[in-house]
């Protein structure tokens, strides 16, 4: 993962400049409508008479850029006058040429950036106009001297007379050019720094908040005084910039100032993952408002809150929150700020339930998954980053299975059938190339690639159990969209095929004491969410299993990435939910509420990122940013929250909240493609008051704590009832 030592490339090339493409556009007649419409192989960033004309962020975003590029559509009509116009198209590597992933390689799609746009105008005379890229532009460098993703950006301000040239007119890209359908990039919030502390040559400015985006100056400077910002998410014991995990990222920008007053400046063609800026070259000490914070993401709508009479079960929600915008910037990526920053199909699927709950992700993974079966291996394998860019397509299991959970799960919350039918042949595709190298007994092959129950703490799940049970798990999800879309024959088919899989995952691996095989908490989670156990009676004693490990690790959790997205759910289906809140409100070493004590303000990737005694992990693999244990919100909003969905879109909604013994109150909300649902409960003078909130065109089965269960339809209602013991 990067190899040390950190931060520098493997090949020691030189990072380029942003390519300046520039024309004029003449307005000699009363202009209706302006229409642009902007792709490029590397990103495009449009500007008119200077000015920017959009706040997206890397247009026209990442796909397999070989198979399928989107181009990005802006109504420019405002940003044209009457007489000359200056149009500047400004392109820089981006996911195509720049450096991405771990292995310190760039030019993963092509060496050359490419760009190619059109303004359509409309005028009051019923004529039209286009200017169209053509050998007519001219070319330059401006004052963006370098730019990546992982190394950073550098800017001069009046950099002199560029030398321009005509462009090359590129004729022989195959690529087809698509509408966009994801969710651009933008800023979302602009944060002040809350400590400026001065640090060897220069001065650390904290932002109180882990957050993906980069610097915004605002300031005075001397011709030529160039100032540097490093980006880190920590801080080493000695106040120092902690640089270790960003492995070989530089994750640095340069500013140089032109000495005109007050400069602005942001970069176009980078981002970093920090909470911590250190600032050097200034000479001076940073006003607050001289460097501001701005937090990037993909603009998902926000669908979901939650509150309670708990402060830090509150800052893990915000935290969880925090999380998924940091790493939703056109694709679920793992982490923001090292030399990764990869679509990891085995976090999308562990997370992609509770990221529909905090936002409206369906057209955000309506884009992704179109990469993830461009990326599908003619033998109906998924790869384990989409877009693939590295190494075997081969994701293993959990990670896969993603192709089939997320429409799944789409589906299921959005009640999306085009977005299942249209994903149904590879979901198939998927589950025939298990099937296909699979043992005669539907059992793992002898040899397969899979990461486990990855960055578990000191338990080893076997990978044979994780490979048996996705397979069941995927060929039940199958055999439900089958049923959904109406194929018959394959619904019978799958049904068939799942239940002997769970046949012989339990003739494999579950012994008659209940013990599943690992005897780990993930193994249990496995065979108890997956259902791949019938007999009730067996059932009930690999519950016990789970129980009884918990118990012997002092009441904490072991599970890595498969097998935290289902604990919680899975004690609550057991009936232990007083186990999960006790594992909910730890603050003891592993658990959420541990980090959350320790200054966390988003979720680690592994649990020990760091501890009193042994301070920081591994650098290799050791980001503050990572979303797969926050899945542990998801089920804080079904339960707690008592919110979820009993039929795809939420037509018919579950209201079932279990009351936490740590609260005295709760409050969710959840704007589903039907409109609000929102339950509130209280415990005053040992009674529970429910408050219920269903939204129009949908009806709900609300359970009371007192077993009691009422079918209600739209519209607001309130239960008191006795608290139970």
């Amino acid at each position: 993962y990067g190899g040390g030592p950190w931060g520098r490339f493997a090949d020691g090339q030189t990072l380029r400049p942003a390519t300046r493409f520039s024309s004029s556009l003449r307005i000699d007649r009363k202009l209706v409508r302006a229409t642009a419409h902007v792709t490029a192989l590397g990103l495009v960033d449009l500007s008119i008479n200077g000015r920017r004309t959009s706040e997206d962020l890397f247009t026209p975003g990442w796909t397999d850029y070989k198979k399928r590029v989107y181009a990005r559509t802006y109504d420019v009509t405002k940003a044209l006058r009457a007489g000359a116009n200056d149009v500047t198209l400004e392109v820089g590597d981006g996911w195509y040429s720049g450096y991405v992933g771990y292995t310190r390689e760039r030019a993963h799609y092509g060496d050359r950036t490419r760009v190619r746009a059109q303004i359509d105008l409309l005028y009051s005379d019923g004529s039209r106009q286009t200017l169209g890229t053509d050998g007519n532009w001219r070319a330059s460098t401006g004052g963006t001297v370098s730019q990546d993703f992982l190394a950073g950006e550098e800017y001069v301000a009046r950099p002199g007379k560029v030398p321009s040239g005509r462009p090359y007119i590129v004729r022989d890209i195959k690529t087809k050019v698509e509408p966009f359908i994801g969710v651009p990039v933008r800023p979302y919030a602009r944060l002040k720094p809350v400590k400026i502390t001065a640090e060897g040559d220069g001065y650390i400015l904290d932002y109180g908040q882990n957050l993906a985006g980069f610097a915004h100056i605002k300031a005075k400077g001397r011709p030529g005084q160039r100032v540097r910002m490093q980006f880190v998410e920590a801080l080493n014991p000695n106040g120092t910039i902690y640089t270790a995990n960003l492995r070989s990222a530089r994750a640095t920008d340069a500013y140089t100032f032109g000495g005109t007053g007050i400069e602005e400046w942001s970069p176009r063609f980078t981002f970093h993952g920090f909470r911590y800026m250190k600032v050097t070259g200034l000479g001076r000490a940073p006003k607050p408002e001289e460097f501001t914070a701005v937090a990037i993401s993909s603009d998902t709508p926000e669908t979901g809150t939650f509150s309670s009479s708990d402060p830090m079960l509150n800052k893990l929600s915000k935290n969880a929150w925090w999380t998924q915008k940091m790493n939703f910037i056109d694709v679920p990526t793992d982490c923001p700020q090292r030399d990764e920053r990869l679509g990891w199909t085995g976090d999308a699927q562990a997370y992609i339930r509770t990221a529909a709950t905090y936002s409206d992700v369906q057209p955000f993974f309506r884009k992704w998954l179109i990469s993830l079966d461009d990326d599908q291996r003619a033998d109906g394998q998924y790869p384990k980053v989409a877009p693939q860019i590295m190494g075997e397509a081969d994701g293993g299991p959990a990670w896969a299975d993603a192709g089939v959970i997320c429409p799944w799960t789409i589906y299921e919350v959005y009640g999306d059938r085009d977005l299942l039918a249209e994903h149904y042949p590879n979901m198939r595709r998927f589950v025939e190339f298990t099937r296909a190298r699979s043992t005669p007994d539907l059992l793992p092959p002898k040899d397969f690639h899979c990461f486990g129950d990855w960055l578990s703490i000191n338990a080893n799940t076997p990978n044979e159990v994780i490979y048996e049970a996705y397979f069941a798990y995927t060929t039940k999800l199958l055999a439900d969209a089958a049923e959904v879309l109406g194929k018959t024959e394959d619904e019978k088919r799958y049904r068939d095929l799942h239940a002997r899989i769970n046949a012989a995952f339990v003739k494999a691996y579950v012994s008659a004491d209940g013990t599943v095989k690992g005897d780990t908490q993930t193994a249990y989670v496995l065979a108890l969410g997956f259902n791949l156990i019938d007999s009730a009676e067996l059932r009930a004693k690999a519950a016990d299993r789970l129980v009884k490990n918990i118990e012997e690790r002092k009441w904490h959790l072991s599970t890595g990435f498969v097998g935290t997205r289902d604990l919680m759910r899975v004690l609550t289906e057991i009936g232990r939910s007083d186990v999960a809140f006790r594992l909910l409100h730890n603050t003891t070493f592993p658990s959420w509420g541990f980090e959350i004590v320790n200054g966390a303000t988003t979720v680690w990737e592994r649990w020990d990122g760091w501890t009193p005694e042994r301070g920081f992990q591994d650098p290799g693999m050791n980001s503050f940013s990572h979303y797969a244990y926050g899945a542990v919100m998801g089920w804080v909003y079904q339960t707690v929250g008592g919110i979820d969905t009993a039929a795809p879109g939420f037509a018919r909604i579950r209201i079932a909240p279990k009351i936490d013994p740590n609260l005295t109150w709760a409050k969710t909300s959840f704007e589903s493609i039907r409109g609000p649902v929102r339950t509130e409960w209280r415990k005053t003078s040992g009674k529970l008051a429910l408050s219920v909130e269903v939204p129009p065109n949908a009806v709900a089965e609300v359970h009371l704590p007192n077993g009691e269960v009422k079918q209600v339809g739209s519209g607001q209602h309130r239960y008191v009832t006795p608290m139970l013991p």
